[in-house]
């Protein structure tokens, strides 16, 4: 922990110092500057009201995204007939650009809940493959053990299967989280709700007000690791990762 520290710290000393060496507030600010910028922003009412509504969305879609992708990777692993039919699905997902997302979801269903769409378009792909990994390289020897024991389907998951997935259940999760939040973020900017931090980071680059643009930023890095910490906690609990 204090090896973690004087390293956050030297950092920060560094990022101070390139603040002083651009010596320009429009351009790049400093970490003192965006903190101040920071509790400024705490006073504000509409600062809550955007954080809970972002957040809201993000989570919806990163659940929904992430949830739906494991369950239909692990119907496809039992069904190959289903793993080929989602196949360029998939792949489609994984390469069309964020920006194509939200403009197809800005003409049909309009901006107020785009960011919670393309967090699920985005996630769902990140789970799916993961948990394909998974399963593809789970031990033939284990599933045949389950087989000649007669382990029902929710016994063989739960004892033969999970623990070799558990792996890759941890990593999906840390990157639908870290995804969603980038995703989601980049649909707000673009797609300009009111009332949430996509629009915010928006006006801050409209007003040149570097110092609250970074400030958002931060804010956003803090809640993706504060999310991520506590799913992985409960799930860690629960004994699924």
């Amino acid at each position: 922990m204090k090896r973690k520290l004087i390293i956050i710290f030297i950092w920060l000393l560094l990022w101070q110092g390139l603040s002083l060496l651009i010596n320009n507030p429009v351009l790049f600010v400093g970490p003192w500057e965006t903190a101040k910028a920071l509790v400024e922003m705490l006073g504000k009412g509409d600062f809550y009201s955007s954080l809970l509504r972002t957040l809201l969305r993000l989570l919806l879609g990163i659940l929904a995204g992430t949830g739906s992708g494991f369950l239909f990777a692990y119907a496809a692993y039992r069904k190959r007939l289903l793993r080929d039919f989602l196949a360029p699905v998939v792949s489609l997902g994984k390469a069309i650009p964020v920006a194509s997302f939200v403009i197809l979801i800005l003409i049909w269903f309009g901006n107020e809940w785009v960011a919670m769409v393309v967090v699920f378009l985005v996630t769902f792909p990140i789970a799916y493959l993961n948990l394909q990994k998974g399963l593809d390289s789970l031990d033939p020897s284990m599933t045949e053990m389950s087989t000649v024991f007669r382990f029902t389907g929710p016994r063989r998951f739960h004892y033969v299967e999970l623990p070799q997935l558990r792996s890759h259940i941890g990593a999906a999760v840390a990157l639908t989280i870290g995804m969603g939040f980038k995703s989601g973020i980049a649909a707000e900017v673009i797609g300009q709700a009111r009332l949430t931090i996509g629009n915010e980071l928006y006006q801050s680059k409209i007003y040149l007000e570097t110092a609250e643009l970074f400030a958002w930023t931060a804010m956003v890095i803090l809640l993706s690791w504060v999310v991520e910490k506590l799913v992985t906690l409960g799930l860690k609990r629960l004994k699924v990762v």
